[in-house]
């Protein structure tokens, strides 16, 4: 069974940075695709940003050119570097896995979650 914990969330101003870690356990990362999503309050849950096996990474268009996903499987951990924040990126960030070489947008593909780290933005 794997595991996903997240890490690095936290407050900070707007146009700050933070950078968020998901750790994965019980199996190696290298087996998997990865994703994050967030939740806002009172929203639904949206898509972020991906990785696959393979290094493609499709981002949503509201965090294009302001956050980067990237993985070090050496260390079973995938990263998302979140620089000029916005109060709208306030939310729930999770990380989940999928068993295949390549990613989804759509988070009911993913069959392994985190439980999420808050990130607050600031005006």
């Amino acid at each position: 069974q794997v595991l996903l914990a997240e890490s690095g969330g936290g407050s900070v101003q707007a146009g700050g940075s933070l950078t968020l870690s998901c750790t994965v356990s019980g199996r190696t990362l290298s087996s998997y695709s990865m994703g994050w999503f967030r939740q806002a309050p009172g929203k639904e849950r949206e898509f972020v940003a991906a990785i696959s096996r393979y290094g493609a990474k499709p981002y949503a268009d509201s965090v294009k050119g302001r956050f980067t996903i990237s993985r070090d499987n050496s260390k079973n951990t995938v990263y998302l570097q979140m620089n000029s924040l916005l109060p709208e990126d306030t939310a729930i960030y999770y990380c989940a896995a999928i068993d295949r070489g390549t990613t989804s947008v759509r988070q009911h593909e993913y069959p392994y979650w985190g439980q999420g780290t808050q990130v607050t933005v600031s005006s």
